[in-house]
């Protein structure tokens, strides 16, 4: 889930119908026009955010338990970030990928994408598991992580903030920089917060995509299992609800891995630009909110019934039906695929269609109720002794929520009548029959 966008690969409907119109290729003036639509409410909104979800990172950590002695700042901590924010650098050039072209751009040109993803996430268990071997299972690097994640957590707050300065200024180098349509209204703080430039790179080294499944991503499943971790050199012994939170979360991340391709038609790397937003909720928010569940479990061990196993597990698989059989829908009637040639659609009169049968048919977003019951899931796993592990799920409903909101903002302006008579017929936005 990236940033204060989901991370899932995988597109809304509304972004595959984007993507299946030709794109207006333009020159000029018109390559970059001003933005006058601002997201968030503008800069008081970006200022909000900017003070305020750091800011809620570190209640999360003190709401659980803090590691006594754990200082804000810590050198070593911010040293170890570092080292594994290069490091991935380095695995990005020297781990072998395929090459793939991105979307068209408005200048008509396409980027190339190295996809090794997987590979390098691979590379990394391969380095951790050698690890155990090699210091008998004591594994001091997970001990560091566990030691020190509040550093770790300023350090990542800090690096996004830098990153963010960084592409920001980079923007202003070359005048034929394609910038982000939401980012260029010539107001520095909010296009700054934004993103103002479309993709920013160092060669092809792609910052965007870089930050969006790789820091943030493996950080996430490193700190779950360095919770687990200490949770045996604690108590002993890794309880069932400790193991399922980190099989669940380890799925997810490692399917993403998988489909690293096809975040290059996700509206992140198509539309919006790279700038505090993303850099904030990939480099921080993901790794250090989305483990409060075994952050809770290393030292609240909840020992599950067979019968809250078996309960779990149902809604996890619910949800991962729903989100993944509705995405492959989707993208196979995208493709022309003979199996789905019997859904309806609506033509509009741009030329694009909108499914009104099928999973389409029963809401307008079904994948997100999917991915959603899938958070719930992940909560369940920690019992009801705090509302503290419920955050994941509480977030993400409010993610969707605004995400839908804004698609329906793009797709009522762009199809006018159409999204009437789409919305008539398919009336339910995200959880059929309720909302």
């Amino acid at each position: 889930m990236s940033a204060v966008e989901t991370s899932e690969p995988l597109l809304d409907q509304s972004e595959v119908l984007a993507a299946q119109e030709t794109p207006a290729f333009a020159v000029g003036p018109e390559l970059n026009p001003k933005t006058t639509n601002e997201d968030f409410s503008g800069v008081p909104g970006a200022l909000g955010i900017t003070i305020g979800l750091p800011t809620l990172i570190y209640v999360l950590y003190y709401a659980l338990d803090a590691v006594p002695g754990a200082k804000v700042i810590d050198l070593c901590a911010l040293e170890g970030y570092l080292l594994w924010f290069f490091g991935l650098v380095g695995l990005f050039y020297i781990v072998p990928g395929r090459i793939l072209d991105g979307t068209t751009l408005r200048d008509g040109s396409h980027l190339k994408y190295k996809m090794n993803a997987l590979n390098c996430f691979l590379v990394v268990l391969a380095i951790l598991i050698a690890r155990g071997f090699i210091t008998h299972g004591e594994l001091p690097e997970l001990v560091f992580v566990a030691d020190h994640l509040l550093g770790l957590i300023t350090a990542s707050i800090g690096s996004a903030f830098v990153l963010a300065f960084f592409v920001y200024f980079k923007s202003f180098g070359n005048p034929k920089t394609i910038l982000a349509y939401g980012g260029n209204t010539g107001k520095p703080i909010f296009d700054w917060f934004i993103g103002r430039e479309l993709n920013p790179r160092i060669g092809m080294f792609d910052i965007k995509l870089f930050c969006e499944l790789r820091p943030g991503m493996f950080l996430w499943a490193i700190i779950n299992v360095a919770e687990a971790h200490l949770q045996y050199r604690k108590f002993g012994y890794i309880s069932d609800s400790m193991i399922l939170s980190n099989i669940f979360q380890f799925i997810y991340i490692i399917d993403s891995s998988i489909l690293e391709a096809k975040n290059l038609t996700m509206i992140d790397i198509t539309t919006d630009g790279f700038g505090f937003m993303l850099a904030f909720g990939d480099l921080a928010l993901v790794p250090f909110t989305y483990t409060l569940q075994t952050r809770f479990l290393a030292t609240h061990p909840v020992n599950l019934t067979w019968l809250g196993i078996a309960g779990i597990v149902t809604l996890k698989a619910i949800g991962y039906y729903i989100f993944r059989s509705s995405n492959s829908q989707k993208n196979a009637f995208r493709s022309g695929d003979p199996s789905v040639a019997h859904l309806k659609y609506i033509e509009t009169k741009s030329g694009s269609k909108l499914l009104i049968s099928g999973w389409w048919g029963i809401s307008r977003h079904i994948n997100y109720f999917g991915d959603w019951l899938m958070s719930i899931a992940w909560c369940a796993v920690t019992g009801f002794n705090t509302p503290i592990t419920y955050y994941y799920s509480l977030y993400f409903a409010i993610l969707l929520i605004h995400r839908e909101s804004r698609d329906e903002a793009k797709c009522s302006e762009k199809y006018g009548d159409d999204w009437k008579e789409y919305k008539r017929i398919v009336r339910w936005k995200i959880i059929p029959y309720l909302y």
